[in-house]
């Protein structure tokens, strides 16, 4: 599973020109789910995701996380993050879950967060979303299990 987590000031999740998603400070995350992710691997991906310490504190050092700001979270499901681009100039993606398993990684990791406490919207899986965001920072993490 792999995870690129922006910090955000704002973003939102748009499709056929409708915003069905839209967040306030907190963390942007594009979810890429390969076909060896589990259940486990899901469920260490997002504890770790919204208790990473990459909000600043009172001396601006990188000491909060999302929890901790009481921040919310937009989850967009994005399979392009398990594109292999080493071969050639197409990318391959034989390394991306098939689209049922991901779906249902994919809810999981949205259940999990839910059941921290913490706030979270989503996208819609599978469909060609615009994504907007208020970058803050620029502070963007790669997560991998």
């Amino acid at each position: 599973m792999k995870l690129l987590i922006q910090r955000v000031k704002k973003a939102s999740c748009e499709v056929d020109g409708k915003i069905i998603s839209n967040i306030g400070k907190g963390i942007l995350v594009f979810i890429g789910i390969e076909k060896d992710d589990t259940i486990e691997v899901c469920k260490q991906v997002s504890y770790k995701c919204v208790n990473l310490r990459i909000f600043d504190d009172l001396r601006e050092k990188l000491n909060l996380s999302v929890i901790d700001i009481k921040g919310e979270v937009l989850a967009i499901s994005q399979f392009t993050l398990c594109a292999d681009c080493k071969k050639g100039l197409r990318p391959a993606f034989d390394n991306a879950a098939k689209k049922e398993q991901a779906l249902e990684l994919y809810k999981t990791f949205i259940g999990n967060i839910k059941e921290m406490g913490i706030s979270i919207k989503e996208g819609i899986f599978g469909a060609n979303m615009t994504i907007s965001l208020l970058n803050d920072g620029p502070v963007t993490f790669m997560l991998s299990n």
